[in-house]
């Protein structure tokens, strides 16, 4: 990782503010739905959804990965083999260090991830970016193609190929194609013991996801007019979302298993949210509340990491309990703190957004003082 004393490009005055309040306000979410007081009272719109169909929370990894694509286009570090394959290299690896922390027992060692997940659908979407060459609609076609025949191949695969010990077409979290595979070659390292979130094939549609934002990002670099660009992205963001729905009675919305129809549907729900953002930050310019969110966005490896080492760490250091017995830090902040304060749900969320409050100061403090970590 690297620390420059110089803001990024992504927060030069020829780049797009609205991609980094875009970014900012993804990773705000993260940081609230991910850092509960208790998990047991917890809005709904902030949990993820059992297994098919969606909820707000569900948007928030596709929007960082179509916003992973976006920023592909705008960035001279995905210019080379070799800047794309050290970003996805130590991006990968800080997921893995992650998953460790803190006492880093292989035996228990999480391979997949979050950051693992990114890290590969990074490099596979600026690679594409990099061999397909041409002018926007050539570029684009191919790309946007590329990401289309991801998802039906992914379709194809999921539906039509029998796993062993059970059949064809089994979605269900243990049967479904892509945890055999999981558990065949990465068995004893996954999030749950048979299944995983992030798992290697369901990795395959979430390079789709990110080759859209590319295109998004390849359109809003072309010389068309503001008016025409917004309405460009406003067209294909209720499209994306058409054909999510159009696909979800045959191959459910489901962000565990990242299903083709739930690319498709996050897509354009990103697509229409990066034209509000753009039509209103960099078109009208309607700059006043986007702050924070920039403060957020330009840091944002560094506040996945932040948040992600606090919490672990307050759920590792152990404090005496009431009973005599021994709780966690975390949970004596929350009870201590935040339960006098409000309704069980009401207290957990306030404890959600003290992590945010706590974590955006220190990132205000590095930006006041041109401080950005950057892969």
């Amino acid at each position: 990782m690297l620390m420059s004393a110089a803001p990024p490009a992504s927060i030069a005055p020829s780049r797009l503010v609205s991609l980094d309040v875009f970014r900012g306000l993804t990773m705000a979410s993260m940081v609230i739905v991910n850092n509960p007081g208790d998990w047991g009272n917890v809005y709904g719109p902030l949990l993820h959804a059992p297994w098919h169909g969606w909820t707000p929370t569900d948007l928030i990894f596709p929007f960082f990965l179509f916003i992973v694509g976006v920023s592909i286009t705008l960035s001279s570090k995905s210019s080379g083999t070799a800047p794309i394959l050290r970003r996805g290299a130590i991006i990968f690896a800080l997921g893995l260090f992650l998953n460790g922390y803190p006492r880093f027992d292989w035996s228990r060692w999480r391979i997949p991830g979050v950051l693992q997940r990114i890290a590969l659908c990074y490099v596979a979407a600026a690679f594409a970016y990099l061999v397909i060459q041409g002018d926007f609609r050539r570029r684009a076609t191919a790309l946007g193609g590329l990401g289309l025949a991801l998802c039906f191949a992914y379709y194809a695969a999921m539906m039509l190929i029998p796993v062993p010990g059970g059949g064809a077409g089994d979605l269900s979290p243990e049967g479904n194609l892509g945890a055999y595979l999981d558990r065949a070659l990465l068995g004893g390292h996954l999030w749950r013991p048979m299944w995983d979130p992030e798992g290697l094939l369901s990795t395959v549609p979430a390079v789709a996801t990110t080759l859209f934002g590319v295109v998004a990002g390849l359109w809003l670099k072309t010389d068309a007019g503001a008016t025409v660009k917004v309405r460009g992205l406003v067209i294909a963001g209720i499209a994306g979302i058409v054909a999510g729905y159009a696909w979800h009675p045959f191959f459910p919305i489901n962000k565990n298993i990242w299903t083709s129809s739930y690319v498709l549907f996050t897509a354009g729900a990103a697509v229409l949210l990066l034209a509000l953002c753009y039509w209103t930050i960099d078109v009208r310019g309607w700059r006043r509340w986007t702050p924070p969110f920039v403060i957020l966005g330009v840091n944002a490896i560094t506040l996945f990491v932040g948040s992600a080492l606090l919490v672990k760490t307050m759920n590792w250091i152990t404090v005496a309990g009431g009973d005599g017995g021994s709780i966690t830090l975390s949970r004596w902040i929350y009870t201590s703190w935040f339960v006098p304060l409000a309704s069980p749900k009401n207290a957990s969320l306030l404890y959600a957004l003290a992590n945010l409050v706590l974590l955006f100061g220190v990132l205000a403090w590095m930006y006041r003082r041109r401080i950005f970590l950057r892969v």
